[in-house]
């Protein structure tokens, strides 16, 4: 199963994004893409429960090969409705732990940014580069580093281009697909700005970060 359909604290992963967002009440609407044949969306209850929850969710059956290009198909959508400065927010679904004050922030700081931009956190550690052997070949400065964080907000009329020329560039020979929307407002010359994220919000990617997000989301639930 999918990670976004995992249990955590009692309810699909994918129910606990959803809720973080919803808390914040300046979004008009939230839109769920999936793929087209996207089958553990109801097997997981997903379906179900969001039929009882907020009126504001969306769901799309538009996903495509790629992020950039899954995005891109929900931005469509989206522009049918909407106007060019209409900004939106694109958020991972395996972040479930998305602190409401985090979401503030971000709104907050960017609503007259001419660019928008992303959460993002410092980065603390020391790095190293492999040589795929596991055998470490440099040791880069993280003077100025940040670990990109989701949501990442921009104006839908300059997001939408910029996702459509990150799919066509990828397509090409030995083209790479933008791993973030900021990578792709980047590669038209624009500067996103970082705003401050949070330590919480993280994206759950290896086994450890399943327990790890669940007590997070434990704690927020018994503080609410």
């Amino acid at each position: 199963m999918p990670k976004q359909y995992l249990l955590l604290a009692g309810q699909p992963m994918l129910i606990h994004t959803l809720e973080a967002l919803l808390a914040e009440p300046r979004l008009s609407s939230v839109w769920v893409v999936l793929a087209p044949d996207d089958e553990d969306f109801t097997a997981s209850g997903c379906a179900s429960r969001l039929q009882r929850h907020d009126t504001r969710v969306r769901v799309a059956r538009c996903g495509g090969d790629t992020r950039a290009a899954s995005v891109r198909n929900g931005l469509r959508l989206l522009a049918a409705g909407f106007d060019a400065d209409d900004w939106v927010l694109v958020h991972d679904a395996a972040r479930p732990c998305l602190p409401a004050a985090a979401l503030a922030r971000l709104i907050d700081t960017l609503l007259d940014d001419p660019v928008g931009g992303l959460l993002a956190m410092p980065v603390a550690d020391t790095l190293k580069r492999t040589d795929g052997d596991g055998r470490v070949v440099a040791t880069p400065s993280r003077e100025g580093l940040w670990a990109a964080q989701t949501p990442q907000m921009f104006r839908l009329g300059r997001l939408l281009p910029a996702l459509d020329a990150a799919v066509e560039a990828a397509a090409r020979p030995g083209g790479q697909p933008a791993t973030d929307e900021a990578q792709a407002v980047e590669a038209g010359g624009a500067r996103p700005r970082l705003v401050l994220g949070d330590a919480r919000n993280l994206k759950v990617t290896w086994p450890a970060d399943i327990a790890l997000a669940e007590g997070f989301l434990q704690h927020l639930m018994d503080t609410r």
